[in-house]
């Protein structure tokens, strides 16, 4: 069986801080600190609506967060303004590794999916605004079960969805969480490092694969297939 690439989206192939252009017009030099508080709290009110088992979608986790880190940062900004901001996390641009990245491993005949806690109808936008959608086989979307990354459903629904066994089947993300929650259930994965200042958390649940760049990915992948396989 061909190997399946699952893809993450949000901070993996798409840049959640490319919305800090947009922020510097409403909160000046206080725009990168801003977008990262934002981004945090929009995963942490997707595990707590995971735990909680009270689903709504990552737009609305979106949404929520960046009324926290307005009132956080006491920043005045409208509802006008918040509208335009949310438009703008919906058409996101792609790291400048992704295209490369991803038709190397289109050429290596991998399956690819895109693979996201966001809906089906969020992640395509983004896809086809970065101009990759052509390049996956299908987008799988946590929306489909109500649940959230790192739920063990959601990486089983994954396989599923995927037509994969987990023992063919690779979780590629730059969040920590994502890959120990892939591993933990079953799968392989890979670790896009973006910047050396990135941790791992260090819970003894290591990455199949730790690469620094999408550009890396598919050779890096079909080394350890042959290393594994021989």
């Amino acid at each position: 069986m061909a190997v399946t690439l699952a893809f993450d989206v949000y901070g993996t192939l798409i840049d959640t801080h490319g919305v800090v252009l947009e922020l510097e017009k409403l909160v000046g030099d206080r725009a990168p600190d801003f977008s990262r508080c934002w981004r945090e709290k929009q995963l942490e009110y997707s595990f707590r609506r995971g735990l909680m088992q009270n689903y709504q979608s990552f737009a609305v986790c979106t949404k929520d967060a960046l009324d926290y880190t307005c009132e956080f940062f006491r920043a005045d900004i409208s509802p006008a303004q918040k509208d335009h901001l949310l438009e703008a996390y919906r058409v996101l641009p792609a790291f400048d590794d992704v295209e490369e990245g991803l038709q190397r491993a289109k050429k290596s005949g991998f399956r690819m999916f895109a693979f996201s806690n966001g809906s089906p109808e969020a992640v395509t936008m983004l896809l086809v605004a970065a101009g990759i959608r052509d390049l996956f086989d299908g987008v799988v979307s946590v929306d489909e079960i109500k649940s959230f990354k790192p739920n063990p459903a959601v990486y089983s629904h994954f396989l599923r969805r995927s037509g994969s066994t987990g023992s063919e089947a690779w979780m590629i993300s730059s969040n920590p969480f994502d890959v120990i929650g892939a591993v933990s259930a079953g799968m392989r994965a890979a670790w896009v490092r973006r910047s050396p200042a990135m941790v791992y958390d260090p819970w003894g649940i290591d990455p199949t694969l730790t690469v620094a760049g999408l550009d890396e990915l598919a050779d890096q992948v079909s080394a350890y297939r042959g290393v594994s396989d021989s």
